[in-house]
Order: C-alpha cells, then structure tokens, then sequence
C-alpha cells in the first residue's frame, strides 16, 4: 500500500516553529534521532510535545522567553495529538495491540511484543509488516497505512496502554518535509503522562 499521497490542505494550527536558539536544542550539525522512550507530561511545559527530529521537548525555555521549539506530537489529557504547528499536515492511526496485529497478518510474535513492533518499516514508499516468521524476513503491506492519507491539523487519537500507532507530519508549503513515526504506549497515566517507544520509519 503506497504511502506517498496527495495532501490536502487543512485550516489553521497552533503552534509556529521557531529557529533553535537554546544550546541544547537541535542544530543542523547534530545527528538525526531514529527513536527512543520519552515521556510526554501534561503539565510541564517543555515535555508536553516531543520533536521527532531530535526526540527531546517541544517546547523551550530561551532565557526569560517560553516558547514551541518543534512540537511533532502532543500530550492532551488522554490523547496524543500531530499536526499542531504552523503549516504542519498529520494523521496518526490506532494499529491495535501486538496481539491484534500478530493475529490480522499472520506472523508469531514475541513474547511482549517486540518482533511485531520491530518489522513494521518503510519499504520504498511503502510500509511493511512481518509476514509469516521472522527468519524467513517476509513482509506484507500493512493495510492500515492507507489511513495515512487523510492528513489535517490537530488530528488527535485516543491513548490506550499497549498500543502501537503510525503518525505522519507533513508541510503543506514544503513537500519534501515529511516524517513518519511507529509509536507504542508503554506506560499510561490519564491526565499526568504517558510514556512512548517510539522509531522514525
């Protein structure tokens, strides 16, 4: 299932992204991060958005000034919310536990999870799961990924412990800026945090 797609363009979001000014935030120089855990806080203002460029807080303090760094994903009371910055486009979808999927597409996971979870990449432009066993390295379309075209601002998902979610960031004004994340929700306190695996495809 292609994930290249045709955008359309939303209405208008929160946030602006602001050029790095801090001494610990993103720079050109630094390596791009591929994933990680973070932990998303609803009330503290820096760790309330994660940046999936650099995998650190979307907000920053610049000496007496509180202001949005690079906000690709946000902590609202139960759900996790993409597309909130100026121009930004995205679409998170639900892709269910790992037993779910290890059920729809056939292949035997891991006790926790983990071989599922780690098959789902992208594949030229499309993204895959495991297939049948995890020696033989076959791998399927993941079907729910056609969801990924229905791109808006302030799209939001409902936060359920131990799910596995696909997110995509776009720029309707830059085409070549585009990301997509897998995400699992590992530990989950409504309306305090929730703490994420998460890995760019």
């Amino acid at each position: 299932m292609a994930v290249v797609v045709f955008i359309v363009f939303g209405s208008h979001q929160v946030l602006r992204a602001q050029n790095p000014t801090a001494p610990d935030e993103k720079r050109a120089a630094q390596p791009r991060k591929r994933g990680g855990i973070f932990t998303l806080y609803a009330i503290d203002p820096l760790a309330r958005t994660l940046c999936f460029s650099d995998g650190k807080e979307g907000m920053a303090f610049t000496n007496t000034v509180w202001g949005n760094r690079c906000s690709d994903l946000s902590f609202a009371g139960s759900n996790l919310v993409t597309g909130i910055e100026i121009d930004r486009l995205a679409a998170i979808v639900d892709l269910g536990t790992t037993d779910e999927l290890s059920n729809k597409y056939g292949f035997e996971d891991s006790p926790g999870g983990g071989t599922g979870f780690a098959s789902i990449h992208l594949q030229g432009d499309t993204i895959m799961i495991l297939k049948q066993d995890i020696k033989k390295q076959e791998f399927q379309p993941l079907q729910e990924a056609s969801k990924l075209a229905e791109v808006g601002s302030s799209v939001a998902a409902p936060i359920k412990l131990g799910h596995i979610y696909l997110v995509r960031v776009a720029d309707k004004k830059d085409k070549s800026t585009q990301q997509l994340v897998k995400l699992m929700v590992i530990a989950f306190r409504p309306e305090e945090a929730v703490t994420l695996r998460w890995e760019s495809l």
